[in-house]
């Protein structure tokens, strides 16, 4: 399987342990190898197998309690 990367914009982060939540959510989605969040720039960087879906990665990210934006394919 190909690794893809995205980046996933994500609103209502206030600290780092806001970080840390949606790192977790993120790692809980299966297919997902690696994840990098940013506090200033609202945004994570997701690596993801083929068996991943950008709907499961909003559906983790909104069960953690923040609003998703934009995802762009990263190249």
């Amino acid at each position: 399987m190909a690794e893809r990367i995205l980046t996933v914009e994500v609103h209502g982060m206030t600290c780092e342990g806001c970080t840390k939540k949606v790192t977790n959510a993120l790692k809980s989605v299966r297919g997902v190898s690696r994840t990098e969040v940013s506090l200033e720039r609202e945004r994570a960087t997701i690596w993801l197998d083929d068996g991943a879906n950008e709907e499961k990665i909003r559906s983790a990210i909104r069960k953690a309690g923040y609003v998703v934006g934009d995802i762009h394919p990263r190249t």
